[in-house]
């Protein structure tokens, strides 16, 4: 399957062309994304499926693990084929008890851009999100400062292109005041539409806007609203709602999660659904 026949097409990361519909990594690391996949011949067989179906975006961290997935990516996948890119983020780190805590004083950054170079076997890393904020959200101070520690790495030749992940509108502005961004990666979703004008304003300037947990923070209400529109269309509920995102806007790429190849499968045929007006009409209900 190439990228003309994924759904959605493809978008433009800068000078890089890949699959809207992309692959995230996070769900191969153990339980609570700590330690090592229960089923580490599985997890690659994932990841070599996933280029072998046409997607040209993988979405990971090296604090998935942390440093599990990485490695689960270069060696399923090095060298790599010149259409892959792979999209990374610095800007937190794990503790021993499975948290976030933030990471984004310059040696931390410089350290984490350094390790993600060496645990996916590369010299220069396609994208660089800056996570920001903290395991509940985005959260309100300034980025600037440390955006520019990316942007010094990027003129050292060690990023290609950069972006922001977990960040406000005001957030994203900032980044975009110190330098050009390709992508913003936040959660976003049928029933979380916050970030609606940023992801209008975003397509008109060609950056791309990458949604996280598709069907993340759904009440009762809203999971039956889009269980019946799934139940309608004889098909699932996150089938629709990755129909949906891809619909939403031509920037908006996916990198649903899974640790099984039938899984993915499942969610590349889903998310080619096709949703009529009046199912879009009713689906836009749910978060609104």
């Amino acid at each position: 399957m190439a990228i003309s026949t994924l759904p959605g097409g493809d978008w433009s990361l800068g000078d890089l062309r890949v699959s809207r519909f992309g692959y995230g990594a996070m769900q191969l690391a153990g339980p609570w994304v700590m330690g090592p996949p229960a089923d580490h011949a599985g997890a690659l067989a994932v990841l070599r499926a996933a280029v072998e179906l046409g997607i040209t975006h993988v979405d990971t961290s090296d604090a998935y693990g942390p440093h599990v997935t990485n490695r689960l990516i270069r060696e399923a996948l090095h060298p790599y084929p010149d259409s892959l890119h792979v999209v990374t983020k610095v800007g937190a780190r794990r503790d021993a008890r499975g948290g976030w805590p933030a990471a984004r004083d310059p040696e931390s950054l410089r350290r984490q851009v350094h390790e993600n170079l060496d645990h996916l076997g590369l010299d220069v890393l396609d994208v660089v999100n800056l996570r920001l904020g903290d395991a509940q959200g985005p959260v309100a101070e300034p980025v600037a400062a440390a955006f520019a520690t990316l942007v010094e790495l990027q003129q050292q030749g060690l990023i290609r292109h950069l972006g922001v992940s977990n960040a406000t509108p005001e957030q994203v502005a900032e980044a975009r005041a110190v330098a050009p961004i390709v992508c913003v990666q936040n959660r976003y979703n049928l029933a979380h539409r916050e970030d609606d004008d940023l992801i209008d304003a975003l397509a008109a300037d060609g950056v791309a806007y990458v949604p996280f947990f598709p069907l993340g923070g759904f009440s009762p209400l809203q999971s039956d609203a889009l269980s019946a529109v799934a139940d309608r269309l004889g098909s699932t509920p996150m089938s629709v709602a990755l129909a949906w995102l891809l619909r939403r806007s031509p920037n908006v790429l996916l990198i649903p999660g899974t640790s099984s190849v039938a899984h993915l499968r499942e969610n590349v045929t889903g998310a080619g659904l096709e949703l009529s007006a009046d199912d879009v009409a009713e689906l836009d209900k749910i978060g609104r």
